[in-house]
Parts: C-alpha cells; structure tokens; sequence
C-alpha cells in the first residue's frame, strides 16, 4: 500500500472508528443524558423526583430514551469528527521537527513519534506527544467539532428539556429559526466551547499520563494478553473522564440554561452571574454526579474501543506492506 493510500485510509478509519464508537455510546447512555439535562433546566428539581417524574407516564422506559436520534447524530458525527481531526493534529504535531525544537513534542528519542511505531512503556496505538501537545490538541479538535454539530446540540437539548413540547426534531428546527433566527441553532457556543476545549485537552493530558503510569506497572504490554492494553486504556479513560468533568461542570451548567432559556440567560457571563446570585454556587455543579458518570462511562469505552480498532487496523495495514 502506497504511503498516500495509507494515509487517506488511515484518515478514513480513524473517522469511521470514531463514529462507531460515537453511536454506541450515545445509545446506551442516552437516559443519563437525558436525566442531566432535566436536572439542570431547574435548580429545585432533584435527580429522585426528575426519574419519578419522567418514569411515572406512559411509556416510562421508551421516555428515558427520547432525544436519542439527535444525540445519535450528535455524538456519532461529534466523536467521528473529533478522532479525525486529533488524529491529523497529532500526526502533524508528532512529525513536526520546529515543534520538537519547541518542546511542545518531547524530545525524548523514546517517545513515538507515529502510530507504527511501538514502545513498550504505554498502551497507546497513537502518537506520544508531550503534555502540552496533549492538551492544545485535544482542546482544538474538540472546539472544532463542537462548532459543526452546535445546531444538532441544541435541538437535542430542547428536545430532551421538559420545557419544550417539539413533536419531531423537524418541527423543532423550524421552531428555533422562526422565533430566534439562526443564531439560535449556536445558542450556548461560548460555554460549549469554554467546556469542552478544555474539558477535551485535559482529558487527553490526564488520558495519556494515566497509561504511561498504569503501562509502568506492566511490561511489555503490547506482548502480553489484549486484555491487558484494554484494561488500562478503560482505567485510564474513567479516571481522566472524572478529573476532566469535575473541572469543566460549571461550564456545562451555564451552557445548558444558556440554550434552555435564552430569554432569561443573555450571555455566558450574565447567567453564571444570575445563577450564582439567584441559586448559589452550587447550580453550577447541578448534575455533576450523572455527568461525570457518564462521561466516565462514554469516554472510557469510546477511547478503549477506538484505540484497540486502530491497533488492529494498523496491524492488518503493516501485514499487508510486508506481504507486497
């Protein structure tokens, strides 16, 4: 396989391992999601009455799911945009001789510089970048990929809030148009993006410094069991998703009221304000407790389950070069 056939289909795995993952993880935890949002839309509401409350009508079970479409496509595109776009800014980053010079790549002769390459001190199938490269591409794959899916955010946000009756996401759009205008499809981008930039570069930070620390305590990992890769990659993911959330929760509490109620909530500044003045500093951690368990949750197996297809996939690809 050519190296220009090589990378296009690299690119084009890395984008279809991420929607998958994506997709499966949105379906299963889409009744955390929904709970969170709930919880959020109104201070006084507690996670016990919000699931008494949404499991006492008619189809309780089916009603846990809803909103699951546009969080399908949310997530599914959000997570194949994302594994993409960091996949090439950290193929860039890695290959980039100025960066080393920088320091923003280690300049450890060590550290991987490509995916196919191995070392034996992490469970990693992508490159090892240092802790600031972590972090600044992690940040701008995800502010990037939040900027495309912002309208499917928020129809999924309005279609899960109780405060809202849209029959279908196709009656919602047009109802968020003809009252707010476009700009109503980017409502809450600022506080999405303050979330989740950060929220992405210090998850890859704590991610990769995870699996360096639990690699240490294994050798040779790449030749022992998969399980052993797979283990400390989901650890890792938990660990780094827990860290990263509890940091970022005051922005996800602001970004939701923001796109719930932009009558009330003008910008991003004024409603942390109000919040705080109206609720306490506590509202900004409302549903902190089911976000970090599903992020927890997602992430970890999003990040186990793409790793663990790239490591197979490049295995095939290198298989397939040396038989040429």
């Amino acid at each position: 396989m050519s190296k220009e056939k090589s990378a296009r289909a690299s690119s084009s795995f890395h984008f279809i391992a991420g929607l998958s993952t994506g997709i499966l993880s949105a379906s299963l935890l889409q009744p955390a999601d929904l709970l969170k949002t709930r919880v959020q839309q109104a201070r006084s509401t507690s996670l016990l009455h919000t699931f008494r409350d949404i499991t006492a009508g008619p189809n309780s079970v089916r009603q846990l799911w809803r909103g699951t479409l546009p969080s399908v496509i949310r997530t599914g595109f959000g997570s194949a945009l994302y594994f993409s776009t960091l996949n090439a800014l950290r193929q860039h980053v890695a290959r980039s001789n100025l960066l080393a010079s920088t320091g923003v790549v280690s300049s450890n002769p060590n550290v991987r510089r490509t995916t196919t390459t191995t070392t034996s001190s992490s469970s990693s199938s992508l490159p090892q970048l240092s802790n600031l490269a972590n972090l600044t591409t992690g940040a701008i794959a995800r502010a990037s990929a939040g900027f495309v899916m912002m309208p499917i955010t928020v129809l999924k946000v309005r279609y899960e809030s109780s405060l809202y009756a849209y029959s279908s996401l196709r009656s919602a759009a047009s109802a968020i148009f003809r009252q707010e205008g476009l700009k109503g499809f980017f409502a809450g981008f600022g506080a999405t993006a303050v979330r989740d930039a950060p929220y992405a570069g210090l998850y890859v930070l704590f991610y990769e410094q995870s699996k360096k620390r639990l690699s240490g305590w294994k050798e040779d990992v790449r030749s022992t069991a998969v399980g052993s890769s797979v283990s400390i990659n989901f650890v890792s993911g938990v660990m780094a998703a827990g860290l990263a959330t509890a940091v970022t929760n005051p922005f996800d509490a602001v970004k939701t009221r923001l796109q719930l109620m932009p009558g009330r909530y003008a910008n991003m500044v004024q409603a942390t304000r109000r919040m705080v003045r109206e609720e306490g500093v506590r509202s900004l951690f409302d549903g902190l407790g089911l976000r970090a368990g599903r992020k927890a949750v997602s992430s970890a197996l999003a990040w186990t389950m793409y790793e663990e297809l790239i490591r197979r996939a490049e295995t095939k690809w290198v298989e397939a070069d040396v038989s040429m």
